[in-house]
């Protein structure tokens, strides 16, 4: 069966689109807003960041590719089989949107609305049909924003690349240079990473026209495939070539050329490279293959008969399955709304860290507390911190002491130093987990990361940890996982992350210093259950 002329060449009005099956869409719509708002609205405040600022464009794209591809797709005439299935994949969505508001993480309810799309595609054509749309609802996943623990692993380890091809390219171009960390020291001035590689805010939506391109392209899967997986090297790339040329700019005319160079280089010259890149790379590939053709061939870009398809939405069916899919997420929606709130960080009764005592066991603050810069307690996002230098007469150095508190820790707190510290300058030079417990006499598990940093010729000891309630732990994937499993049981999302640092003295073993801070640990933590609550 085809699409018939008929169809075509009908005159579309307003009332056209007013049908039963238009008409229990749209409840479905509403139902949807008000069911997944919290994803809505997690999805709003993501695409206001520069990282993810292309996302209102990614619906966008997705719907004329679901149009593009509907012109392949027949008009279906009578009864459209195997609906149902498309009411179990709605529901799963809203699953997926219980288990987020319940967790008090809003980005798991962002994930429902794609599930919801897919449903409801699978409701209006039918299962076998349904599926065909796959390429456009997968898209949608570009929209979201990454989790902030792999986040920020994934764009620190972007930016740790970037800065070392930068300084390849500047040493190639005999330019005096030294990588610390991730502080690129040019001599006359250092530039650290947030500036060397703010270029990489530019990766999200370069790998979605790479996908869009991909969808699009029509040479073999293997070309589609190269294509994909190029976004992410190309950005990386030519990121540090930025990198290279403003080092280069600073050292042969002086600091006061680099900002206005950076302001121009961090614009669409980016971005507009790396397009320019993936056209190469495309056109590279064909050129091998036996069928020559041009790239303007390669490329599906027939935009003709978008807006018949679009017309197409009026021949939605009031099935019931559409029907039930409709009233489950509008009486989900009402439900919930009138469900009782469930306790949370009101009912957390906790002590302030500015009452932490400055004396315990043979251990003892030094001076006065310190402040963070102002740049890094917005970045840090605590409720409440505390960060202090702690002396022992009998102990040789001092211990820094800092601890974060987070009353929600679903909007920010599960931030490693493994990402935080190589943008200080600090290089991770060993890192174990392990389990502490026998060492402090612990009925329960005391897991925490036992690590070296060293910069230049100072190297430091470190213990830290995430505590939840009575968890100590040491991976923060296994802290976010906890940190759900908190909030759907009890609602709450509270916890901390705690740090002790000590220099390793030349003088003395590493296992020295790691015995100071040992000690200092088992002292911290006799008084430590009033600031951070473990019931």
């Amino acid at each position: 069966m085809t699409v018939t002329s008929n169809f075509e060449s009908q005159p579309v009005s307003a009332t056209d689109f007013l049908t039963p099956g238009m008409l229990w869409f749209l409840v479905g719509v509403v139902g949807a807003t008000l069911f997944f708002v919290e994803g809505l609205d997690a999805l709003a405040y993501a695409w206001s960041l520069p990282e993810y600022s292309h996302g209102p464009l990614i619906p966008i794209l997705s719907g004329l590719l679901f149009l593009r591809q509907l012109k392949e797709v027949p008009v279906q005439v009578g009864i459209v089989p195997n609906r149902w299935p498309g009411v179990v994949v709605v529901i799963i969505a809203m699953m997926f949107a219980v288990l987020g508001k319940l967790a008090n993480i809003s980005d798991i309810v962002a994930y429902g609305v794609i599930i919801w799309v897919f449903g409801i595609l699978l409701i209006s054509f039918g299962w076998r049909v349904g599926l065909l749309f796959w390429p456009p609802v997968l898209h949608l996943a570009y929209m979201l924003p990454l989790p902030d623990t792999f986040y920020y692993k994934f764009s620190t380890w972007l930016q740790l690349v970037s800065s070392e091809m930068g300084v390849w390219f500047l040493r190639q171009m005999m330019v005096p240079v030294y990588l610390e960390g991730n502080i690129i020291d040019l001599g006359v001035m250092k530039l650290h990473v947030a500036e060397a590689c703010s270029g990489l805010r530019y990766l999200f939506p370069i790998l979605s026209f790479s996908y869009v391109f991909a969808v699009l392209y029509q040479g073999p899967i293997w070309h589609k495939a190269v294509l994909l997986l190029s976004a992410a090297p190309i950005t990386v790339l030519m990121n540090s070539v930025r990198i290279a040329i403003g080092g280069y700019v600073v050292n042969a005319y002086g600091v006061e050329w680099i900002e206005g160079f950076t302001h121009f280089f961090e614009g669409w010259v980016i971005f507009l490279a790396c397009i320019i890149m993936l056209f190469g790379l495309a056109r590279v590939m064909m050129f091998f293959q036996a069928r020559k053709m041009s790239l303007a061939e390669a490329l599906d870009l027939d935009t003709d008969g978008l807006g018949t398809q679009a017309a197409r939405l009026r021949l939605i069916q009031a099935s019931p399955s559409m029907i039930a899919a409709s009233l489950l997420i509008m009486i989900g929606a009402l439900a919930w709304q009138v469900m009782p709130e469930r306790n949370g960080v009101n009912d957390i009764k906790r002590e302030s860290f500015l009452f932490f005592p400055q004396k315990f066991g043979d251990w003892q603050q030094v001076g006065n507390a310190q402040q963070l810069d102002t740049s890094i307690e917005a970045q840090l996002k605590a409720d409440d911190y505390w960060l202090v230098s702690l002396q022992n007469p009998d102990e040789s150095a001092t211990v820094e002491l800092f601890m974060a508190w987070y009353d929600d820790q679903s909007r920010g707190g599960v931030h490693s130093p493994e990402v935080c510290l190589p943008g200080a300058g600090w290089e991770i030079a060993w890192l174990e987990r392990s389990d502490i417990a026998s060492q402090m006499a612990s009925d329960t598990p005391f897991e925490i990361n036992q690590a070296i940093i060293q910069r230049g010729e100072s190297r430091l000891m470190v213990f830290y940890w995430f505590q939840q309630r009575e968890r100590r732990i040491a991976w923060d994937l296994a802290a976010k996982f906890w940190l759900m499993v908190d909030g759907i049981k009890t609602g709450r999302t509270d916890g901390s992350i705690i740090r002790l640092t000590t220099p390793i003295l030349e003088n003395e073993s590493d296992s020295d210093a790691n015995a100071r801070l040992l000690s200092a640990l088992k002292e911290i933590e006799k008084p430590i259950d009033r600031f951070i609550p473990r019931e």
